[in-house]
């Protein structure tokens, strides 16, 4: 099997599933309760923290634990809504986040607050003017993906936060589920953002795991109340095990960062000069630095997207739609629509994900696998294709 489908789930390494079983096994209580059983579980708790704090170049008290991206993207936006609505309704994001940002803006449009949605351009970057032009007084919260999840685009995070300190009051949120692990750090560790998302699925650790970046002086309204967890922010007795494992998948991530994302630059390159050869092929992500390390989305002009993923499936390989989020749906790529490609390839676009364990030799398997599948679509393409 070649699993090329990355940004939509990591598998859990092995070891990170034994830190998992091994805390469960001996750190099994309440990290809130008072014996010396709560006690070694909260002492496992805040050792995690702190190691990811220490990864991040953050504070502890800066780390948040949440259940994943959806909930710290829904958490970051909304919370600060609450929290900074006597100061103004407005919000700032673009036309290509993910679901759980633009679902959540539209949720707050419906209850009165005014979203303004940057465009991007053909190639999926926003235009940091536009965003200069479109803060105002009564602006509270700009909030934009650090990695498109689709194509794999860049956005100018240093660029924004240059323009954005000029303006202190302001939120500034990064959505770096895409981003984190694939070379971005600098980026991500820009004191001017206030708050970052992370979802451990992405990189290894068990699923229903995240946390948030807050940095020290922002604020934000819970949306789970109850016990009081998370100094008060985030109620619900927090999941120790798969905490703890999602520190270590982290620590294992970015230890020799570079040389990963040069590994998968790599694969990326070679399966993009073989497919971009072929006459009907349409490439949206490209090969230059503004794009991420591990996706690479293209299409088979004339033949639908789940026809093309379910075609590569029967190689043994594993690709995907644009967006696992939406694939089931048979929804078209928000992104690509942004973006003003035409609905007929829009719709034929796939998406390869990699990550630090795939190999070239899987490169050329898909390479193989791509030549046949192509040659069976020829039937099913425009009248001008090879």
């Amino acid at each position: 099997m070649i699993y090329f489908d990355n940004s939509a789930t990591t598998k859990a390494l092995p070891v990170v599933l034994d830190t998992y079983r091994k805390v469960s096994e001996d750190f099994f209580g309440n990290p809130s309760s008072l014996h010396a059983v709560g006690g070694k579980a909260d002492e496992m708790l805040q050792s995690a923290r702190a190691q990811i704090a220490q990864l991040m170049q953050a504070k502890p008290d800066e780390i948040y634990f949440t259940s994943g991206g959806t909930e710290g993207d829904n958490w970051i936006i909304k919370g600060t809504a609450i929290e900074k609505r006597p100061f103004g309704k407005h919000l700032i994001t673009t036309a290509v986040e993910h679901p759980a940002v633009i679902n959540t803006m539209k949720q707050l449009e419906s209850l009165g607050f005014e979203v303004t949605y940057l465009p991007v351009d053909k190639r999926g970057f926003i235009n940091p003017a536009d965003l200069k032009a479109a803060l105002r007084d009564d602006t509270i919260l700009v909030s934009i993906m650090a990695v498109n999840n689709e194509i794999g685009a860049k956005q100018p995070i240093d660029e924004v936060a240059k323009i954005l300190t000029a303006y202190p009051n302001v939120h500034f949120h990064v959505d770096a589920v895409q981003a984190i692990g694939k070379g971005l750090m600098p980026s991500l560790r820009n004191p001017r953002i206030d708050f970052l998302t992370f979802s451990g699925h992405k990189f290894h650790a068990p699923r229903g795991t995240g946390f948030i970046y807050m940095k020290e002086g922002k604020h934000l309204a819970p949306l789970l109340t109850g016990g009081g967890q998370e100094s008060n922010l985030r109620s619900g007795t927090e999941n120790v095990p798969a905490i703890a494992a999602m520190a270590k998948a982290l620590r294992l991530l970015l230890d020799d960062e570079a040389g990963k994302v040069a590994h998968q630059a790599a694969i990326r390159q070679r399966i993009y000069e073989h497919v971009a050869q072929a006459a009907n092929t349409v490439m949206f992500s490209q090969l230059t630095p503004d794009f991420a390390p591990h996706i690479l989305t293209f299409a088979i002009a004339g033949v639908r997207g789940e026809t093309i993923v379910h075609a590569f499936e029967q190689h043994d390989i594993y690709i995907s739609t644009t967006s696992a989020c939406s694939s089931k749906k048979g929804t078209e790529s928000s992104t690509l629509a942004a973006m003003r490609v035409p609905d007929n390839v829009a719709t034929s676009a796939v998406r390869i994900s990699l990550d630090e364990y795939n190999t070239l030799q899987e490169a050329d398997a898909f390479n193989q696998a791509f030549d046949q599948v192509y040659a069976g679509f020829k039937k099913l393409m425009p009248a001008h294709a090879e």
